[in-house]
């Protein structure tokens, strides 16, 4: 006789369900929901023992199981969860959001539909200085009277178009054409399928401070709003190896070796020796590489050994 296989029934993640398709808001007029999602810890778990339905280990054990697994980045089993979101987000941000090509993606059609009326507006607090070292990034906030000037403006532009595009569509104008002057500020909507590791991979670039507060704000709320609910082990893991950890590279280790003997010369000496550093009597230029190990040698409560030259 077959054995016959044993009947699966579908893990439910209580925490998750509670908040099942309730927005949490995000900027002024942004949201974002869990639409539905596939899988736990215990899916994890699952995949990385090859084993199918519920499990006899302990929960400590598979606390182990999945912190292993983001330790050294096997990273197939937290493929085997997924989930599906409900977005409303600003074009730009949008615009940065979709650069990660490992997802499902259906959006709103402003072809098909009429355009969202609404538009992420800045309030006069909230205007950033272009930073001075990061081209594509933002630091400090400007004066807050141009401030108010700036968000007077942005308001009228907003309005503006928005008047010109719903006059264009009342005129009969195709609605794929009639869009082409809406500005990035515009809220698209869209829903967005993703299994855990990659989604994973989109917070650890998308919450760092690096990246633009608008899809950092998005960002933090998908990992501390819905992820830490959904798998709250992974999550942990992924926070203590990821997120608020380092990596150190060959050079690095070779420093703070050197650093810890009580030889700081040596440290300077083969930063010298990798062009990070240059000889004494030389301008010290700008190194982004050096810079970083900088940062973590501040991290580390460490001497910079160079820093007096």
């Amino acid at each position: 006789m077959e054995q016959q296989a044993e009947k699966l029934q579908r893990i439910v993640v209580s925490a998750l369900d509670e908040v099942l398709g309730l927005p949490f808001k995000v900027l002024d007029d942004g949201f974002v929901r869990v639409i539905d999602y596939m899988g736990s810890d215990e899916s994890v778990v699952q995949a990385a023992r090859v084993s199918y339905g519920k499990g006899t280990r302990k929960v400590q054990e598979d606390r182990g199981l999945i912190r292993y697994l983001m330790r050294h980045a096997h990273t197939t089993p937290f493929e085997m969860c997924e989930i599906k979101l409900h977005v409303r987000v600003p074009m730009d941000a949008w615009r940065q959001w979709i650069r990660h090509r490992t997802a499902n993606i259906n959006e709103y059609s402003t072809r098909y539909s009429i355009a969202i009326d609404a538009s992420q507006k800045t309030p006069p607090t909230e205007w950033r200085h272009q930073s001075k070292n990061n081209k594509q990034g933002s630091e400090g906030f400007v004066d807050a009277g141009l401030g108010v000037q700036l968000s007077r403006q942005e308001e009228e532009l907003q309005d503006y178009v928005r008047k010109v595009y719903n006059e264009r569509v009342e005129a009969g104008v195709a609605r794929e054409q009639a869009r082409k002057d809406l500005p990035l500020s515009t809220y698209t909507e869209a829903y967005w399928k993703i299994d855990l590791h990659n989604l994973l991979h989109f917070l650890a670039l998308r919450m760092d401070e690096r990246a633009q507060y608008e899809i950092r704000c998005y960002a933090n709320v998908i990992g501390h709003e819905i992820v830490k609910r959904w798998c709250p082990i992974t999550w942990e893991a992924f926070l203590d190896y990821h997120v608020h950890a380092a990596s150190l590279s060959r050079l690095e280790v070779e420093i703070i070796k050197a650093i810890q003997s009580g030889e700081p010369e040596k440290a300077t000496e083969l930063a010298i020796q990798c062009g990070l550093v240059p000889p004494t009597g030389q301008e010290m230029k700008r190194s982004r590489e050096r810079e970083d190990i900088e940062a973590k040698l501040k991290e580390l409560n460490m001497p910079i050994p160079w820093a007096r030259r």
